[in-house]
């Protein structure tokens, strides 16, 4: 992949984010995965309440993760996001977690899919991705 198409979103490892040996808890790697997501999709001008009051959302549907090395206290990361492949109702994402010195923490893929959230009480479904947000993320990845 093209560094111009690698999203970096910087994240400071917080007291909460610990276990009492100052180590980031290994579940909260995934918020700080999912931010940098969130926030890529914002780069990209798809902001996803929009779409949720259209019933349209994404969901993680597979991970894979690696921790490498451990983040602590008060580190400054940066979490990257990169479209790995591009399918018209899912996305799949290698994204990684560097600490300030460059260190390699974190690498993961993430596959998302695009869903209907249907009405309330009926179950979630998969779907294509609605144009306008395939034609952005095709032109991202």
């Amino acid at each position: 992949m093209d560094d111009n198409k690698t999203f970096v979103w910087p994240v400071r490892v917080y007291y909460e984010d610990t276990d009492a040996g100052g180590i980031v808890y290994y579940a909260n790697y995934l918020k700080f995965l999912e931010r940098a997501r969130t926030e890529w999709l914002r780069s990209l001008g798809i902001e996803q309440d929009t779409w949720l009051a259209h019933r349209i959302g994404f969901v993680v549907r597979q991970v894979q993760m690696d921790l490498i090395s451990p983040a602590r206290f008060n580190d400054e990361l940066a979490v990257t996001v990169v479209v790995e492949r591009l399918g018209k109702a899912s996305v799949v994402f290698t994204q990684s977690v560097h600490n300030q010195q460059g260190v390699l923490l974190c690498q993961a893929q993430i596959k998302a899919a695009c869903v209907n959230l249907g009405q309330a009480g009926s179950g979630v479904r998969a779907v294509a991705m609605p144009a306008e947000i395939f034609e952005v993320l095709k032109g991202a990845s």
